[in-house]
């Protein structure tokens, strides 16, 4: 067996054990932000990760200068937070995927970078910077198409070439005074990108495709994520209730880690590049 040489000896003993465990069973992937840390997208919690306030759904729809600072800051970093591009770990998701291995991705991440990376079955669990939505109506709208608008109805605002991007694709904005909010151009209402909010739960239909994804699947491999938000713990708990492997591949602890059968303490890329250079082959020696 031969382990990428930037697994240090430590988490190649790991690796080895995921391996030996995930071997010829059909894959669910959960992902954190951890695993884009590495396209430039910092996360929440990881070491060095900025300290934010992240923004709740009641702020951001009943305090006008709250949601006025929201889309000055999100709209800063738009550019390069579209602009970032599929590590190696996306990559080796999507390649697990084409070659059988794993059953498709539940991602907690909102980059749309699994997508682009190749993957198929890409559940969205908190939804994705791609679109905005009136909060009212329910019209949906092109991010970009609300970002030549906003930059129509605020001529004065620039974006910065190179940005410090904040965990949800934003900067802190310096000042916000002035700007103007584009809202529906169907009915008038507040738009909000189409992700899930701190305070606000995730689409019922959505973690329902999320857990028929791990009960069809013979493991559960969680990638880059603490697990700290509840949405993620409830599918390691599904997949522990059916009796079936779960592997954490993540830098520090998480919540379920002594729940795992296999923690690795290493970072996603290069651990999920291992992952997708020896599964394909171990196909037939396991239960599929």
């Amino acid at each position: 067996m031969v382990l990428t040489e930037r697994i240090d000896a430590g988490a190649a003993a790991g690796v080895r054990q995921a391996i030996e465990v995930l071997a010829g069973r059909r894959i669910a992937v959960l992902t954190g932000a951890g695993v884009s840390t590495d396209s430039g997208i910092p996360d929440y919690r990881g070491e060095g990760a900025p300290r934010r306030t992240p923004m709740t759904a009641q702020t951001f729809l009943s305090d006008e200068a709250a949601r006025r600072r929201y889309w000055v800051g999100s709209h800063l970093g738009w550019k390069a937070f579209a602009a970032a591009e599929p590590n190696a770990g996306h990559a080796a998701i999507a390649a697990l995927e084409r070659t059988g291995v794993a059953t498709g991705v539940v991602t907690q991440n909102v980059d749309g970078l699994h997508l682009r990376a190749g993957s198929r079955r890409v559940v969205e669990l908190h939804g994705t910077m791609r679109r905005v939505l009136c909060t009212h109506c329910g019209q949906v709208f092109d991010r970009r198409d609300v970002g030549e608008r906003l930059e129509r109805e605020n001529p004065w605002i620039t974006v910065p070439d190179r940005v410090q991007l904040g965990p949800d694709g934003d900067v802190l904005p310096a000042s916000s005074e002035g700007f103007v909010v584009p809202d529906c151009t169907v009915c008038g209402g507040v738009l909000k990108p189409e992700v899930v909010f701190f305070g606000e739960f995730i689409p019922a239909e959505k973690f329902r495709e999320a857990e028929q994804l791990v009960a069809t699947s013979g493991a559960l491999l969680v990638a880059g994520s603490s697990l700290v938000v509840n949405s993620g713990i409830r599918l390691v708990e599904r997949a522990r209730r059916r009796r079936i492997p779960v592997v954490i591949v993540n830098r520090g602890e998480t919540r379920a880690d002594r729940r795992a059968t296999v923690k690795v303490d290493a970072g996603t890329s290069e651990v999920l590049a291992a992952l997708a250079d020896e599964l394909p082959a171990l196909r037939g020696s396991g239960a599929l």
